[in-house]
Parts: structure tokens; sequence; C-alpha cells
């Protein structure tokens, strides 16, 4: 669990600074915050696969005047996981999660000699843009952590 840290000032908000990059190719200003930052291991520790992670942000929607659909704010995640790096891997897409529909796109990032593959998917709720990140070394461990998403008590609790 790394979601103080990831709330934590740095020193871009010290000095004024409006936005906080997150590895995942979020950005967090000042009207947003992490909900959930887990990640398989910590972030610093070096390991033979990607660290498989799931960060859950927030967003106010007043940071974007004339935001009225959640896919609008695909545009501004693009541009900052492209600027980290990430391609586009999949172009946006609708996704119904329960009663839900997000909107979702797909990046995918060359990091040594393996591959970094990120979905994020965005809804409206309440004046607020949620973002739901989920990064895996491999499409089918990025589409298990997708998979993993539901809202509400549609699932059982395992005994």
């Amino acid at each position: 669990m790394r979601t103080e840290e990831m709330n934590a000032p740095d020193d871009d908000d010290a000095a004024g600074g409006s936005q906080k990059s997150l590895p995942q190719g979020n950005t967090v200003g000042k009207s947003g915050r992490v909900l959930l930052g887990a990640f398989s291991r910590p972030p610093e520790a070096r390991g033979e696969d990607v660290n498989a992670s799931v960060v859950i942000a927030v967003e106010s929607t007043d940071v974007y005047p004339g935001l009225k659909e959640a896919v609008q704010y695909l545009g501004p995640i693009a541009e900052v996981a492209q600027a980290q790096g990430f391609e586009v891997d999949q172009e946006p897409y609708e996704l119904p999660v329960g009663a839900m529909v997000l909107y979702g796109e797909d990046f995918a990032k060359d990091v040594g000699e393996r591959v970094m593959r990120q979905a994020t998917l965005v809804m409206l709720a309440r004046g607020w843009v949620v973002s739901f990140t989920f990064i895996g070394g491999t499409e089918d461990e990025r589409a298990e952590l997708v998979e993993g998403l539901s809202f509400g008590g549609d699932t059982k609790p395992q005994r």
C-alpha cells in the first residue's frame, strides 16, 4: 500500500506546482488525490517482472471546464501517459462494470526487456473524475486486474 506516500506533497507542490506525476501515467494536482495505491511489491524494490499495481484516484471536474462525459478525460490521460513514454495499445473503449459504464484506454511501454501494460478506466461521479489504473507485465495480467473491478455488493465474501 502506497496511498499516503502518493498523496504526500512533493517539492513541486511546496513550490506552488499544480500536479504530481504518478508512475502509472496519471497526474493528481491540488484538485485531486489518490484513494488507493497498491503494488505487488514496494515501487523502489527491483524485480524480474513488472510491478503489478492498482491506483484509484479522483480529480475535481472543475479543473476541466466543459467536461461533460468521462470519455473526454481520456485525452488528458493519454497526454500524460505518452509524455512518460507509453504508447497507445488500445484506443478508447466502453467497459460495463455491473450497472456502471466506464471508459478506458490501454497503453504499453518498453522497460528494458519487459513491457509494462497499463489500462486506465474513468467515470464521473458527483463532480469528480474517478480513474482506475491497472499495471501488469502481460496482457493477461493487466486484464485479470481489470476484471477484478466491481461495484456494490455483487460479490459474495469467500470463506
